[in-house]
């Protein structure tokens, strides 16, 4: 029994005296809504974040190793997002946001050195996406993840028959995702991969390699469907950008 418990207490903290502190404040403060909780907890987890500056989190976020999770200026976090961050943590740039019910899962337990999530800039993570950073997840500036969009940087090996491929360990060699690529709704990108700058994934995509720059790819496993040069393919539409206030 005591032994389950600790092994759970590891899970959750970097040590006892965290998972009180933290389960404490979630406790107190996770729950309350509207902007009355955004504003509160903007000034609360302060003291179990490392906050670069003002950040929205909304109620019932669920954070784990909270001390290993960095936010920048202008990070929002959606409701029932889930963060687990152990080390090398979890690391979310300027003005990025995580719609709910995504995850960004790093649970390094094998003490992999390359393990994290980085993300930069302006960037969007669909609702539901899920993030695993076993092998190190590296994403660049402007990068938008759809709905139910999963990168998965760990993998499975089940090359010895005779074996349950639970015995036979891991690999995770890490993914990177470049500034400016778009990722379909429900996507997958797995190990090893790496997308190019200003790449689009269609939906429903499986990504097995590399995806060079400035291309289009689409289909399990994907495969480049045009190259993005320029030219308009599609019919006269309107356009509609972002409103910028200053």
């Amino acid at each position: 029994m005591l032994a389950s418990l600790a092994l759970y207490l590891n899970r959750q903290a970097s040590s006892f005296g965290r998972y009180w502190l933290e389960q404490l404040v979630f406790f107190l403060f996770g729950w309350i809504p509207t902007l009355i909780g955004i504003g509160v907890r903007g000034v609360v987890y302060r003291a179990l974040l490392q906050m670069d500056g003002a950040a929205a989190i909304e109620r019932n976020v669920r954070l784990r190793f909270a001390d290993h999770i960095q936010l920048g200026k202008g990070v929002y976090l959606d409701e029932g997002v889930y963060l687990h961050a152990t080390p090398n943590g979890i690391t979310i740039g300027d003005e990025t946001i995580v719609m709910h019910g995504a995850v960004l899962h790093v649970y390094n337990f094998r003490d992999l050195p390359q393990a994290g999530i980085s993300i930069g800039r302006n960037c969007l993570i669909g609702e539901y996406s899920v993030i695993r950073g076993q092998g190190g997840v590296t994403i660049g500036n402007r990068v938008f993840t759809s709905p139910f969009t999963q990168i998965i940087a760990v993998n499975h090996v089940f090359d010895d028959p005779t074996r349950s491929f639970v015995d036979q360990g891991i690999s995770a060699e890490g993914i990177v995702v470049e500034d400016d690529v778009w990722l379909g709704a429900s996507v997958v990108v797995t190990d090893g991969v790496r997308i190019g700058k200003g790449a689009v994934v269609a939906a429903g995509a499986v990504v097995t390699k590399d995806v060079p720059p400035h291309t289009v790819v689409a289909g399990v496993p994907a495969r480049v469907v045009r190259e993005i040069d320029g030219t308009v393919t599609t019919r006269e539409r309107a356009i509609y950008h972002a409103a910028h206030h200053g």
